[in-house]
């Protein structure tokens, strides 16, 4: 409801492109992959930050902005995927704990990549993408402790933050 709202807002108010990616719902956390042209993206964390100050009647709350990249030549994800992460998606204990958080989003990264490749060959294969997401390769889903781990991740900024850094003019040092 609330994203499919928000993309087609995004699409009739500005005639952006088309949003693919998707979003992987756990029990406590959700995790988003959003692609589309950048000012779609800049749209949606506007009203993520937004939202967020809302405070705890949010329908998110605790948002957190990992990895905005522009200029990609081609999408992970042909459309918009839901996946339910019906039980635990684990990994072994303690293995976040000894990574840098660029390594765990680096980790994370990779195991999209691979769900989409999955995605993208089964999508020809099956009628519903959407139900069979989180059944087609469960070992691909980001572990909730992952998620968490980035959650708490001091270089991960909310939409606030990620908004104040990618609108504020770089200060270089003028060295004489």
């Amino acid at each position: 409801g609330y994203h499919r709202g928000l993309f087609e807002d995004a699409l009739e108010d500005h005639s952006r492109e088309q949003v693919s990616g998707l979003l992987l719902l756990y029990s406590g956390c959700i995790f988003h992959v959003v692609e589309s042209c950048s000012s779609t993206i800049h749209l949606i964390i506007q009203d993520l930050a937004s939202l967020q100050n809302q405070g705890h009647s949010a329908l998110l709350q605790e948002i957190k902005v990992l990895v905005v990249a522009h200029n990609i030549p081609t999408r992970l994800f042909p459309d918009w995927y839901v996946a339910v992460a019906t039980s635990p998606v684990m990994c072994p204990q303690g293995s976040t704990q000894s990574q840098s958080t660029a390594e765990v989003v680096a980790e994370c990264l990779t195991l999209l990549l691979k769900l989409a490749a999955c995605i993208q060959s089964s999508e020809d294969d099956s009628e519903d993408t959407n139900e069979s997401v989180h059944t087609l390769a469960p070992e691909l889903l980001i572990p909730a402790e992952t998620i968490n781990y980035l959650y708490n991740a001091e270089e991960c900024a909310s939409p606030e933050d990620f908004l104040r850094i990618y609108l504020s003019p770089s200060q270089p040092a003028l060295d004489s």
